[in-house]
Order: C-alpha cells, then structure tokens, then sequence
C-alpha cells in the first residue's frame, strides 16, 4: 500500500462493472501507477474495500482508501455507503461506520454482550467511575488544564489523567497563556471508543446539570465548586 505514490486519486475503470470515467475526473488527474501495483485498480472495488477494512488499526479516510486502491474517492465514497447499507439490511453481526473522519468495522450493538463476554473473559478492563468523570469534564471543558478539571471535581485528578493520557483518550493541547499549566483535550481514539464523527455530536449537557440555585458560589478560578469527600480520589486513582 505505502508503495502508491502521487496524492491524487487514479481514475481507472473498475474491470468487473465495466463501467466509463466518472464525470469530473479527468484522465489529466491520474499519476502514473508504480510497477506491479496494476493489478489493484483492476480488483473489484467493494471486495477491495473490505479487505483492507478488515485489517486497518484506525478509522481510514476515504482519500487513503481511494489512494491505495487507485480509484477516484466518489467511488471509494459511494461503494462505502452501499457496503454499510448491505450490511444494515442483512442484520450482519457487524457494521461499517463513518467515525471520527474514517471508516471502520465495528460489532453491532446488539451483539454488545457477546462481544464484552469474549474480550474480558474474566479481566477488568473497563474505566473507574472517577475515569470516566474526569474524561467527560475534559471532553465537554476542552482544551482545559488538570488544576480546573480538579476543581470541577471537587478532587484531585492527576492520576486519573495519567490513566487516560496512557490509554491514549486524551492529549497535550498546549499551554494555558495567563498560567503556563497544560492543557488537555480529547483525541481521535475517544472519538471512536464512543462512536461519535465529531464533538459536536455529544450529547446536550444541560439535562444531567443541577438547577442554578443549587449550585455554590464559584471557585477562585471561576468554575463552580462542590463539596465531594476527596477520600476515594488520590494521586493513584484511576
């Protein structure tokens, strides 16, 4: 795959379908294909697409994917589509979804607890509940330093963030201009681990806030402040 060079789609006419160029992609667009890399234009494209589907470690974009497979991206994109509409339609026990700017297969939900059953197997692999306050603080805060996820909390969070800085769900985000603290923000990894294509798909989180009268007075750093015992939260919480 990395062998196939130029930036650009190839426009080439799949073999099988038989079909003619698609309108606006010019045979003055095409970069020449390496030696021995020919045949792949030649492969049926959805039969293509799923192969390399089945082995990629990250959502792939649809201009690698037409890259690779020297085809023009609105095909790439239209074949996408009708492979996941084909499995939807079937009831297959896994699906192709568009997340976090790529596509990738993933387990249907329906079949959620066969899948956890299997992977765990007896581990505990799942977030602490401290983990995954500290993680929607950061997503919904973002890009926001340890100190005021902390105060959010009401407890110290240091080695929670450590936890998800390791499990790669969030990320350095730069530095604070007033303090010089880190700031953090959510990464890819989380964008897929929770099924979203964009941050702007999380949920409204107005529903879950407490009324504004039941809320104290704000922090010294402008962020409301709650009065949480701090004694299951410590440097080694994770």
């Amino acid at each position: 795959m990395s062998g196939v060079a130029g930036n650009g789609a190839y426009d080439i006419t799949e073999a099988a379908s038989g079909q003619g160029e698609i309108a606006g992609e010019s045979a003055g667009e095409r970069p020449e294909a390496p030696a021995g890399a020919l045949g792949v234009a030649e492969l049926a494209l959805k039969p293509a697409l799923e192969a390399v589907l089945m082995v990629v470690d990250e959502p792939a974009t649809e201009e690698h994917l037409a890259r690779v497979l020297q085809r023009p991206r609105r095909a790439v994109a239209l074949a996408l589509r009708e492979l996941s509409e084909d499995y939807a339609r079937q009831g297959r026990g896994f699906d192709l979804r568009l997340v976090a700017g790529g596509w990738r297969f993933y387990s249907r939900a329906e079949y959620a607890d066969a899948v956890e059953s299997f992977v765990l197997d007896g581990q505990q692999a799942r977030l602490t509940q401290a983990a995954l306050e500290t993680l929607a603080v950061v997503a919904y805060r973002q890009p926001v330093s340890r100190s005021r996820v902390s105060a959010v909390r009401g407890v110290n969070c240091d080695g929670v963030m450590r936890t998800l800085l390791q499990r790669g769900l969030v990320e350095e985000a730069g530095t604070e201009p007033e303090t010089g603290a880190i700031l953090y923000r959510t990464t890819n990894y989380f964008l897929e681990r929770m099924g979203l294509r964009g941050l702007d798909e999380l949920p409204e989180l107005a529903p879950f806030l407490p009324e504004a009268e039941a809320v104290e007075g704000d922090s010294p750093e402008g962020i409301p402040s709650f009065d949480v015992d701090d004694s299951g939260d410590s440097q080694t919480d994770h």
